[in-house]
Parts: C-alpha cells; structure tokens; sequence
C-alpha cells in the first residue's frame, strides 16, 4: 500500500467523530511524484478518500519546491482550477492524464528516492502536511486508489518519519482535520 495521511473530523463538543453529521474523514493514499524529465516542472498525484458525510474541497496546494497549482482535466485538456472537490463517501483522485497537481519554477529538480513535502488546504479545515516520494519518471502505481489507511486511535502524532508502509512507498502523516 502506498503512504498514507490519515485526517480525522471531530466534533465541536469534542465527541466521538462517528456521532457529528459535519464530520470529514480523510483519508491519502498512493501519493507520489515521477522524476521530472523538466528542471522546471514536475506532476504529483495522490488519492483523497472522503468516507464522512460532508463534501470537502481542495483548495490549494504549497511546497518549498516551487509553486504548486490544482489542475482538472476534462476532455482531454487541462486547466488551471481554484479547488476540486471530494465528495462525502467519495474521492479525489489526482492521476496521470487526469487531475492532477503541477509544480511549476522548480527551486530545484528532485532526483528519484528523494521525498517532496506538500501542505495541503483544505476549504473545511487546517491544512496539512504530506510527503510525496519522487519515483522513476516511468513509474505508474498498481490499481487506483489502492491504499485507503484505517482510522488510526492516535491522532497525536504529526509526523513518523521512519515507518514506511508494506510496498515502501511512502510514510504516513497523521494529522487532525476539523470541519467547520
């Protein structure tokens, strides 16, 4: 399975997520970039899963690589677009020759097995953090959307550096993720 980022959606009284109806839970997995073949753009995809009751939205996306945009792609043709949305009990899937994310004015090419950091903004909650590992330029990921992470009892814990998933593909972020 590939690296995952697990959010978790909490009530405003602090209950159990399961029993607030505004609850988000998301949940990314398959994240990665493939080594750009530029020394000024590069493409990342990830795969968001929605399994509460509230749509969300991404709604931008930074990195100290360079600038990032969100761009859809209908027909054939990409544009450039403010947010995409996730679906309550639904995903956002960002792949090759589709949705996807765009570096642009790379501060510096990354080279494959190097990891690229992302800060993700979401418009129902805080933004957060995942770690993209830059694979061969070749590189296209086993079945769609394969990796969603179970919801994890420690939502603590911001960054595990060190644990990597069974295919070591990533390493998983944790983060909590409120809606408002």
């Amino acid at each position: 399975m590939c690296g995952a980022l697990l959010l978790t959606g909490c009530g405003s009284d602090g209950s159990d997520a399961g029993s607030d109806d505004s609850a988000t839970a998301l949940s990314v997995s398959g994240a990665y970039m493939p080594q750009p073949v530029s020394a000024s753009m590069a493409a990342g995809f990830l795969t968001i899963t929605n399994s509460g009751d509230v749509a969300d939205e991404l709604t931008s996306v930074t990195s100290d690589l360079g600038e990032v945009t969100v761009h859809e792609t209908v027909d054939g043709a990409m544009r450039e677009v403010e947010s995409l949305e996730i679906p309550a009990h639904g995903e956002l899937a960002l792949e090759s020759g589709g949705d996807h994310l765009m570096f642009e004015s790379l501060e510096r090419r990354p080279e494959e097995g190097q990891t690229v950091t992302l800060e993700l903004r979401f418009a129902h909650g805080d933004p957060v953090t995942v770690r993209l590992p830059v694979k061969a330029a070749t590189y296209r990921p086993t079945g769609h959307g394969s990796g969603s992470a179970e919801p994890s009892e420690s939502s603590n814990s911001q960054d595990m550096p060190g644990q990597e998933t069974g295919d070591h593909t990533g390493e998983p972020v944790e983060s909590e993720h409120s809606a408002h």
